[in-house]
């Protein structure tokens, strides 16, 4: 699911009309590469362990794979403090997420995830994975169910990873990145768009039994009030991320490294920011999640933040306690 650069810097918050959820007021521009760069020779210095290329298992990290900072315990040592908000009052969530890709890493996701009992939400779209399969294929259908055993949310993402492109008077100009026509641009109409945010429905109730959430996010967050408003007329609720939740690991890592990504996203996310990463960027040599998962998880808990999953997010508590 590669991405141009150029595209990194575009706002990607959808503007939407004022009677539907505005996920807070559209935020201002992803920060520019030149911003991440800043006191790079201070940034904090954190072990990169490369992520390995794993066929996926129900539990665990793949095999080989080395573990990510701070994964060892020893025996008889004190449990990890629980990441998730425990419902009070005086909680400060955050709501991370994770959008589909090549699923390299997504083995050691999950195992820091329920070591730190961090839930979170996932978006899932059909995508090309290392092992030469599909991300919603019967090969990755135990890890989904393993998720949703753990009480993970889910939406779509498009099943063929469609990325707007334009409105046309019939509907939208989309450039899938996945499936048969992947790289192509095609027309599609608003009923298009819908069915295939439905077909990941389908898939994911085939492969896990469980009903996928009616939220979205438009694949690499493009979206334009038109596409919205379809969407809507379906069933379906966006949602983006905060500026600071982009996480960076769609950033070239020779540019931006990881202990550079970390230390601004300990300094800049806050309480209701929803947070934006993924299971596998192509393009990024030095992989974000074995290297900065568990030291942002950790770092953030140390500031007194906890994990939601947007169950629990007000714009959209009360569509998803409906389901």
């Amino acid at each position: 699911m590669r991405r141009a650069e150029a595209s990194l810097r575009r706002d990607t918050r959808p503007h939407e009309p004022a009677p539907e959820p505005t996920h807070g007021a559209p935020g201002p521009s992803r920060r520019r590469l030149g911003a991440l760069a800043c006191g790079a020779a201070a940034a904090l210095l954190v072990p990169a362990a490369r992520g390995q290329g794993a066929r996926p298992a129900a539990e665990g990290p793949p095999r080989g794979a080395a573990p990510a900072p701070g994964a060892a315990q020893a025996p008889g040592s004190a449990p990890v403090p629980a990441g998730a908000c425990s419902g009070a009052a005086g909680d400060k969530p955050v709501y991370l997420t994770f959008d589909t890709g090549h699923m390299g890493v997504a083995p050691l996701i999950a195992e820091v995830l329920k070591r730190h009992q961090v839930p979170v939400t996932f978006f899932l779209a059909n995508e090309r994975t290392r092992t030469g399969g599909a991300s919603l294929d019967d090969e990755w259908a135990a890890w989904w169910k393993a998720r949703v055993a753990e009480g993970h949310l889910f939406g779509s993402h498009t099943f063929d990873h469609a990325v707007w492109q334009a409105d046309t008077p019939t509907g939208f100009k989309v450039r899938p990145t996945a499936g048969p026509e992947s790289g192509h641009v095609l027309d599609w109409t608003a009923q298009d768009y819908c069915a295939s945010l439905q077909q990941v429905a389908r898939r994911f109730k085939d492969m896990t039994g469980a009903t996928l959430s009616p939220i979205f996010r438009a694949a690499g967050g493009k979206t334009s009030p038109a596409l919205l408003a379809a969407a809507r007329q379906c069933g379906w609720a966006h949602v983006p991320w905060a500026d600071a939740g982009f996480l960076g690991d769609e950033l070239p890592s020779e540019r931006v490294s990881n202990a550079q990504l970390l230390r601004r996203a300990l300094r800049d996310i806050r309480p209701g920011d929803i947070l934006l990463a993924h299971l596998g960027i192509w393009s990024r040599k030095d992989p974000w999640a074995p290297a900065v998962l568990e030291p942002l998880i950790v770092g953030l808990k140390a500031r007194g933040l906890c994990f939601a999953t947007l169950r629990s997010h007000p714009d959209y508590a009360a569509r998803l306690q409906q389901r």
